[in-house]
């Protein structure tokens, strides 16, 4: 008896702490998403009073208007695109590389450095991605940081996670399925295409879109190495959030949100479909 109460208790609290868990992490968000529908200016009283002035979803067609937010979007976009698909390129032959070295400790080695990344504080990372484009810049003699050093530096810290994604998803495919492709025919780099590619897609595709959202997410790494020429949806928000937290700025999160969670929710359903063909396989 005394077990089973113990039991129950220690269930029910684990329950406990796992919507206080939740509650800590998502209650801000929610309350986010509802200011971003406040018909008031005001950012500590809610009101639902809709006016001609002021109609359902005034905020986020204030989003719209407002140049600076637009462009400040675009280049996040183009930016997170570009440097998740240029990361994800070298994270699979990074990870591919790695699988078939054959040195266990040249390979652990290599590894651990290329995780180095992931270990280190943001702060870090930002500041030495800075020194480095600042010692760069003195020894040609010119350059200023903007969006290429903003590149760099995405793919610099967006590897690490491609490589991680695609790692274990080597290890679990068939060594001889290659083999097998060779023996009929296949030259490597047909098999590479035509067998291990597609088995490998849903973690690429998992790696590409992960390196994406960091990229979207990050500010401390994109505040030192960014210039005055080249400005991120996150470095315009936390820039007017210095000033004043207009309503806009909630609708303008919210809709960074949705973005975010649109991406995860797409390679989830991709890799989960990609599986259950390669299962019926």
């Amino acid at each position: 008896m005394r077990a089973t109460k113990a039991a129950k208790i220690a269930k029910a609290f684990k329950r406990i702490y796992t919507v206080l868990i939740l509650l800590a992490l998502y209650a801000p968000i929610v309350i986010m998403v509802f200011y971003s529908f406040n018909a008031l200016r005001s950012t500590s009283t809610m009101s639902f009073a809709y006016t001609s002035e002021r109609p359902f979803g005034y905020w986020y067609a204030e989003v719209f208007k407002n140049e600076a937010a637009l462009i400040a979007l675009r280049n996040s976009v183009v930016l997170a695109l570009l440097s998740g698909f240029i990361s994800t390129v070298l994270g699979t032959v990074a990870a591919y590389g790695l699988f078939h070295l054959h040195r266990r400790r040249l390979r652990a080695v290599i590894t651990n450095v290329t995780n180095m990344p992931m270990m280190n504080p943001d702060i870090v990372t930002g500041i030495s991605m800075m020194l480095l484009f600042a010692t760069t810049f003195a020894i040609v003699g010119s350059g200023q940081t903007g969006f290429v050093t903003l590149l760099i530096a995405h793919i610099t810290f967006n590897l690490p996670y491609v490589i991680l994604s695609i790692s274990p998803r080597l290890h679990q495919m068939d060594r001889n399925l290659p083999e097998a492709a060779l023996d009929l025919g296949c030259t490597p780099l047909q098999s590479f295409f035509k067998v291990e590619l597609p088995f490998l897609f849903p973690a690429i595709l998992s790696g590409f879109i992960m390196a994406i959202t960091l990229s979207l997410d990050d500010y401390v790494i994109s505040l030192f190495t960014s210039g005055s020429s080249f400005e991120t949806l996150p470095l315009f928000i936390f820039n007017m959030a210095r000033k004043s937290v207009p309503p806009s700025i909630y609708a303008l999160s919210t809709l960074f949100l949705l973005i975010v969670l649109a991406l995860l929710i797409t390679s989830n359903v991709i890799q989960r479909k990609t599986e259950q063909k390669q299962g019926a396989h």
